[in-house]
């Protein structure tokens, strides 16, 4: 069967009672940590009033859809550029390690908008999602992800297309053919780069938002009968042969259906790049085990893989130097002196990037790729820290940071980091029957009535 046509069956068949229940109860937890992104981005990043002011601009706002804590009415592709973004907007959203993809702030705000377009249950917008994170986690790995990486792409961006497309067909309960349709016009909206890192600019969480509209864009086309493109996924000019050079196009289909993808997503503890995260935990356990005194640190080495080291380690003065919340989030030595300093890495630690001790520390401290961490990758986004202190070398190696589906985040975790990010927003009460109505989805008749619960 070909990529394309597998790829549409899967998506227009798939149905809750195909789903076990690690999948339906791990989705449900995918969504809360996505909905607490965007609840707490549409009052803090420093990108949102830049944003909602060219939707306003752009008269997007001229419609009957609905963003997380807003009481603004927005058309439906603007509410899916807008919670897409804002999903994306403090780095601290889902994140699949092999795929390199962070999957739900495509996929997630797509099914959303079709499902409040066509009232559908909550079982119909779980299953979509579901379908979604498939798609885009197994175009992934099929490129495969560091290959793509290395060429200047960033793939939550160009696979997430094709996972918003996916999620938003199946709630629109498309058919094969025109499923495959959407595919076809989403491969035209398959874009995403890596530039961002030059300037720390906020074009990494716009793309993902850009990306999810134009997936949700590509289903409602192919709902009205647009014609795609065929065999956008594999043939001569798709998707796998345009953007990586040796694609294994046999793993896209590889046991779909039955090994889930989405089951290999982990949930980010700490609001920063995934390659700093490993540093992150051995950095607050050393502090614990220790009890290291930052006046006592003399060196720092965070031992990294070569792909870790092009996002956090280098280039060396703009990781010592981060200029903008950007900047920290991709700099390994702020992450790790800020863990090393408080015990801990927040949204709000994010006040210390002027903290002259952040800055005095994190000139000590230099990122390295370490062969045995190398080893690691793609399975691992492993770490190992090293600490020059009070004349003794102290080494924390982790393997699998914590979050990840090995080393996952219990259900109070993820509760525990949902409400640490919506209750300053929309106060306990409201952030509460939020959860609750998530933490429902396949039990509510209209999936979108968990909109009535944010604001």
């Amino acid at each position: 069967m070909l990529t394309t046509a597998g790829l549409a069956r899967f998506t227009s068949c798939l149905r809750f009672a195909d789903l076990p229940p690690e999948v339906v109860s791990r989705t449900r937890l995918l969504l809360l940590d996505c909905v607490g992104n965007m609840v707490r981005a549409r009052r803090d990043s420093e990108s949102t009033p830049a944003l909602l002011a060219a939707v306003r601009a752009m008269g997007l706002t001229n419609g009957k859809a609905r963003i997380l804590a807003d009481l603004e009415r927005y058309s439906p592709a603007g509410a899916v550029l807008v919670n897409a973004t804002l999903a994306h907007s403090l780095d601290f959203d889902d994140t699949h390690a092999a795929a390199i993809v962070h999957p739900g702030a495509s996929v997630i705000p797509a099914a959303l908008a079709a499902a409040e377009m066509t009232n559908a249950s909550g079982a119909e917008m779980l299953t979509a999602i579901v379908a979604g994170y498939e798609v885009a986690l197994r175009l992934a790995l099929a490129l495969p992800a560091g290959a793509h990486y290395e060429r200047g792409f960033h793939p939550s961006a160009t696979c997430g297309v094709f996972g918003a497309a996916a999620s938003a067909a199946r709630v629109f309960k498309l058919d094969e053919s025109k499923t495959a349709s959407a595919f076809g016009i989403a491969l035209s909206q398959s874009a995403g780069s890596l530039q961002f890192l030059a300037n720390g600019a906020w074009t990494k969480r716009f793309q993902v938002g850009w990306a999810s509209m134009g997936g949700f864009v590509a289903a409602t086309l192919a709902r009205e009968g647009f014609k795609g493109a065929a065999q956008p996924i594999e043939g001569g000019y798709g998707f796998l042969r345009s953007y990586a050079p040796a694609p294994h196009p046999g793993r896209v289909l590889q046991d779909i259906g039955h090994v889930w993808e989405l089951m290999q997503t982990g949930v980010k503890p700490y609001p920063s790049c995934r390659w700093g995260h490993a540093g992150i935990d051995a950095a607050i356990e050393m502090r614990a085990k220790y009890g290291l005194r930052v006046q006592d640190i003399e060196a720092v080495t965070l031992g990294i893989s070569h792909a870790g080291m092009s996002l956090v380690g280098e280039p060396v003065d703009q990781k010592i130097h981060p200029a903008s919340i950007v900047d920290a989030q991709f700099s390994g030595p702020f992450v790790i002196a800020t863990a090393l300093t408080i015990g801990k890495m927040e949204w709000d630690s994010y006040r210390l990037l002027e903290d002259p001790a952040i800055h005095d520390l994190m000139a000590r401290i230099r990122c390295e790729e370490d062969p045995e961490m190398e080893a690691e990758f793609p399975a691992n986004m492993s770490g190992k820290l090293t600490v020059k202190a009070s004349g003794e070398t102290l080494t924390e190696t982790v393997i699998v940071p914590k979050g990840e589906p090995a080393n996952f985040l219990t259900d109070a975790e993820v509760s525990a980091k949902y409400a640490g990010l919506v209750d300053t927003v929309i106060g306990a009460k409201a952030g509460a029957r939020l959860a609750k109505a998530i933490m429902g989805l396949e039990h509510l008749t209209h999936a979108a009535s968990l909109l009535n619960e944010g604001i």
